[in-house]
């Protein structure tokens, strides 16, 4: 993994203009697992357990910054999903990911979160990072 890479690009991320076709925000893919698609369950929950460690290492350089804060609990947002008409870029991360940390980056008018997307067994495991001046929920 490369933590440094990862913040730098955050960084970036916050100051970067928002491309006009997918809206106020940017959903970009730090890691990716390879070859666990439908895999086998047991190497699929040691990659997960793998990045969610790569999660909590981007959390411990970037909670110094902007404050520690308590993991956003994304099940209750895919529940709100049934309900009631979730934003994005909040209703696709809850749909894929179950927890991510969530920071309001100062000065930049932007929310910054990072989660590990595993919901989809048949999908890879991925480390994501989402840019986006949309208000989480």
């Amino acid at each position: 993994m490369h933590t440094a890479r990862h913040i730098a690009l955050i960084d970036e991320l916050c100051v970067r203009p928002f491309p006009a076709e997918h809206g106020r925000s940017h959903v970009v893919e730090l890691e990716r697992s390879h070859g666990l698609r439908g895999g086998d369950p047991a190497e699929r929950a040691v990659t997960v357990g793998q990045y969610e460690k790569y999660r909590d290492a981007v959390y411990e350089r970037l909670a110094p910054r902007w404050g520690q804060t308590a993991p956003l609990n994304l099940q209750t947002v895919l529940l709100r999903t049934e309900r009631e008409e979730i934003p994005e870029p909040w209703a696709s991360l809850s749909a894929r990911a179950r927890v991510a940390y969530l920071w309001e980056a100062e000065g930049t008018g932007r929310w910054v979160a990072v989660a590990v997307a595993e919901r989809d067994e048949t999908d890879e495991v991925q480390l994501l990072a989402v840019v986006t001046e949309t208000d989480p929920v």
